[in-house]
């Protein structure tokens, strides 16, 4: 391990420019990614701010952890899938249901009623062709400049990539997974 002096003079100089909505992108093979999507969420609720946020590969009974936190501290979150794609029966039945939850969400995001909305594993439903990507990002382009949206999933698009303000890849370097250990309620669910 290396040590370092901590710095004594502020890294960077103060930002001049408007404070507006942003879009956040947490992409990449590490795990964390709706986990760090779900505390900005908890963050803008903690300050008053009304969040949505939608679940594109859950299905809309789910119960994990967050879903019941979120159900407490009335943060509205609505699964819009069938599951994961692999234990799907019909996949053009969840390409439908991804079309008409996007159709949910992107009504959620222009109007305007939301300082945030989550677009929890949109990603995956772009990648399959499920979605038209120039809809997402038109919609993106023309939000009302109050709203915050955050997406989340693996191999996000280079155009949403693009277009997105902060954009955050994780990586993995180790998963229990791998090692033999299954998934676990409180950990991945």
């Amino acid at each position: 391990m290396h040590i370092e002096t901590p710095p004594t003079e502020k890294p960077y100089d103060k930002a001049e420019g408007e404070r507006r909505g942003i879009v956040i992108v947490n992409t990449g093979d590490g795990k964390g990614k709706s986990t760090a999507a779900f505390g900005l969420a908890l963050r803008a609720h903690g300050r008053g701010k009304a969040v949505k946020i939608f679940q594109f590969m859950k299905v809309p009974s789910a119960r994990f952890g967050e879903h019941r936190m979120f159900e407490q501290m009335g943060i509205p979150i609505e699964g819009l899938g069938d599951g994961f794609s692999w234990k799907s029966q019909d996949l053009e039945h969840s390409a439908q249901l991804a079309r008409d939850g996007w159709q949910k969400a992107k009504a959620a995001i222009l109007s305007g009623d939301y300082f945030m909305v989550t677009l929890d594993e949109i990603t995956y439903p772009l990648i399959y062709g499920w979605l038209p990507l120039a809809d997402v990002l038109q919609t993106l382009k023309v939000r009302p400049s109050h709203v915050h949206v955050v997406l989340t999933g693996r191999r996000c698009p280079p155009e949403i990539i693009e277009q997105a303000d902060t954009v955050t890849e994780m990586q993995m370097v180790k998963h229990a997974f791998k090692a033999g250990i299954p998934a676990q309620r409180g950990i991945e669910d």
